[in-house]
């Protein structure tokens, strides 16, 4: 079983979104897949209520109780585990990334965010976990994306190559519990998801499988 985390310090840096996203991805290409909500607002929770009995399956569950319930994951057949946390839980997010066997950081190119991601990047040391910065939610066209790409590395940070851009796909897909690859089958945004997915079993050593058919 693989374990992914989805870690910031920084609020808005779009966990949640990235998290669903890497699920659904996985779950689509037919390994058996766990998305779970550790952060107390229920986000996830409610994107999957929302989506029904459609893949991957989500649950919230409280931070004290993730070992328990990775055991369980483990037990149950489940080939992904993909772990949502809150921004500043830091005791939440320590075990979240204690757990993982990579630690996805994403990070919007904004001057706040690039400050705060030292303290996420410790996180990762802190447990001796791989951990690897995603630029999130970046303008189409700018500048701006080589020059975080090049504050992250100067805080000796790893950046992925594929960036994630700021696409409505991501934004009105989630209203009624869909991905982006089921808003806008073939679209942008759905090809960006589909290389991050590709790039994180790679860094797991996993073969990525073929994609089903969009729903």
């Amino acid at each position: 079983m693989l374990t992914v985390a989805v870690v910031s310090q920084k609020g808005g840096a779009g966990k949640s979104t990235l998290a669903l996203h890497l699920a659904a991805e996985g779950a689509a290409r037919g390994v058996q897949t766990l998305l779970i909500d550790l952060d107390p607002q229920g986000n996830l929770a409610g994107w999957g209520t929302r989506r029904g009995d459609l893949p991957p399956d989500v649950t919230a569950e409280h931070p004290a109780n993730l070992d328990q319930t990775l055991a369980g994951a483990q037990e149950d057949g489940y080939g992904l585990v993909v772990l949502d946390t809150a921004p500043h839980a830091d005791r939440a997010s320590l075990r979240a990334a204690k757990a993982a066997d990579l630690i996805l950081v994403p990070c919007r190119p904004a001057t706040f965010d690039l400050e705060a991601i030292r303290a996420t990047l410790d996180v990762c040391e802190l447990v001796k976990r791989p951990g690897i910065v995603i630029l999130n939610a970046a303008p189409i066209r700018s500048r701006v994306v080589d020059e975080a790409r090049a504050a992250v590395t100067g805080q000796g940070g790893t950046v992925m190559q594929i960036v994630i851009r700021q696409r409505v796909a991501f934004q009105h897909c989630l209203i009624d519990g869909r991905v982006a690859s089921e808003f806008e089958p073939g679209g942008a945004a759905a090809a960006e998801i589909t290389a991050l997915y590709d790039d994180v079993m790679t860094r797991l050593h996993a073969d990525a499988t073929t994609r089903t058919p969009a729903l």
